[in-house]
């Protein structure tokens, strides 16, 4: 029903030194503690990772969950010849780490420093067991992941300019403050997870600036003037 789980007596990002925190408190009596995200706060716990820090390897046990409570996490894989491909980027509030399998198929890190918290997938396995609330959200989240990765399939068939104007426009529903988006990733992140060159994206940038899509007042900060020509864009 859910990925398979084989216990550990930790989690592999304990390979180096890291604050680790306690569980966090448990929920104000009568508060309902049936979502999973509530269940992941009160059963795991929160470890901090320093910015390019390893959480998980690819090919290792995927025995847990993760939460981003701070910073921003990339998934990846290290192809043969040397280059990664980034398979997508968790900002605060996202899980990440289910699998289809009993390993995990990419690597893990921290873009920027970060605090996650870790809980056991065998534990929510066990809840979910018992209870089918929690069944059905771990059924909605390995859905959701598996549209996501349908949906990445279908980013890389598309032209570059569709490319990054669907990422724009993905970031801007994620982290956007008004039309001004903070990136937390560099531009080498972003080529990486859209199959481009880093020349690509930056003159696919210029151009949509040129063309007054955007505002690029720094190589972080785009700012979405035309968010209508952006959606023709996105094919």
């Amino acid at each position: 029903m859910f990925p398979q789980i084989a216990a550990r007596n930790q989690p592999a990002s304990n390979r180096t030194a890291r604050n680790v925190t306690s569980p966090a408190p448990p929920l104000a009596s009568g508060a309902d503690v049936d979502s999973l995200a509530q269940r992941i706060a009160l059963m795991g716990a929160t470890m901090s990772y320093a910015r390019d820090t390893e959480i998980f390897g690819e090919n290792e046990p995927a025995d847990y969950l993760y939460k981003v409570v701070k910073g921003t996490v990339r998934t990846y894989k290290v192809l043969k010849d040397g280059r990664r491909q980034i398979g997508g980027f968790y900002l605060p509030g996202d899980i990440f780490g289910l699998e289809f399998a009993d390993k995990h198929t990419l690597s893990a890190d921290t873009i920027t420093d970060a605090r996650v918290l870790v809980v056991k997938l065998s534990a929510l396995a066990a809840l979910a067991e018992r209870e089918a609330a929690i069944g059905r959200e771990l059924h909605a989240l390995t859905a959701r992941e598996l549209r996501r990765v349908q949906e990445r399939i279908l980013l890389l068939v598309k032209s570059a300019q569709e490319r990054v104007a669907s990422f724009l426009l993905e970031m801007a529903e994620r982290v956007a403050t008004a039309d001004a988006i903070e990136l937390p990733m560099s531009r080498q992140d972003i080529a990486e997870y859209l199959g481009l060159t880093i020349e690509t994206v930056s003159r696919t940038l210029s151009a949509l600036e040129s063309a007054a899509a955007i505002e690029v007042p720094t190589s972080r900060r785009i700012v979405l003037r035309n968010r209508p020509a952006l959606n023709r864009m996105h094919g």
